[in-house]
């Protein structure tokens, strides 16, 4: 049976230039491979070491990028290795088969919003109306999902954001602090529930993860095994949980650390040490 392999991207497979953490002596910096260029510019990198080891990755599993990003801002990754099958975006609102939308699932997602949260709509205005235009730069609303504020992290407030999410607790929604920008996301809004879907479509019976924020804790949580960079809101806060591995590399050289250990776990399963593992969460 396949391995499914869920990877978050930005800070976990692939890094900005501001996040590569290359401490070492510029001699021995790794070689590294742009991946996405926006307006122009190079955006985000990997190195050719993790470009090598992803497309050996798409050849042994069934590779899954899961992401916040928009499909729009997915679409501009290239990454190496065959084409991934399934992504998917919009952290669980969005799932592409062949690159193409799944307009059921969205249906189904947009539905279950409406049920248990409160509307966007809330959500917006308040941002609009307590986030300070001194530290903001943008206010955005990503696929009608959820929404997010681009900030100057220097200028903002040491307690804003964890007043926000007291008053988006309330409401059923959750927030997330990742670089320079503060996610607010409905709580059933999840990459768990697209990769289960996943899981179900491809018959896997051993899934793995990996991310760095806490928009990706749930992911982890739902994996066999998983692992997380020393970077990022989960490394920040000391976040651990079983099967979940706490690397101690941070910046690019921690996306080529997971890429390894993907494969190394990928390669090493068999059906009988999965056996009884047939969903996403569920363990012997």
């Amino acid at each position: 049976m396949p391995v499914l392999v869920a990877s978050d991207l930005d800070r976990t497979l692939i890094y900005s230039s501001a996040a590569l953490a290359l401490t070492m002596p510029d001699a021995r910096a790794p070689r590294l491979l742009c991946v996405e260029v926006h307006e122009a510019k190079p955006l985000s990198y990997m190195t050719e070491t993790a470009a090598g080891l992803l497309a050996d990755l798409g050849d042994t599993a069934v590779f899954v990028p899961t992401t916040t990003r928009t499909r729009k801002q997915y679409q501009r990754i290239n990454l190496p290795g065959p084409p991934p099958k399934y992504a998917i975006c919009a952290n669980g609102g969005q799932l592409l088969v062949d690159g193409v939308t799944d307009a059921g699932w969205h249906a189904g997602v947009q539905a279950r919003l409406a049920d248990e949260c409160a509307p966007l709509a809330e959500v917006q205005e308040h941002l609009l109306r307590s986030a300070d235009p001194v530290w903001v730069r943008k206010h955005r609303v990503a696929e009608d999902l959820f929404a997010y504020l681009v900030v100057e992290r220097e200028l903002l407030p040491a307690d804003w954001v964890k007043e926000l999410a007291v008053w988006a607790e309330n409401r059923g929604w959750t927030v997330s602090l990742q670089g320079r920008k503060i996610y607010a996301v409905p709580k059933p809004l999840t990459k768990s529930a697209a990769v289960r879907e996943v899981a179900r479509r491809t018959g896997a019976e051993l899934t793995l993860a990996a991310g760095d924020s806490l928009l990706d804790a749930d992911l982890l949580l739902a994996a066999d095994r998983g692992w997380r960079p020393g970077h990022g809101e989960l490394a920040d806060s000391g976040w651990g949980a079983p099967r979940i591995g706490a690397l101690p590399e941070r910046g690019v050289l921690a996306g080529e650390r997971i890429l390894r250990e993907f494969l190394r776990a990928a390669r090493g399963s068999t059906a009988g040490s999965t056996a009884g593992s047939t969903e996403v969460g569920q363990h012997p």
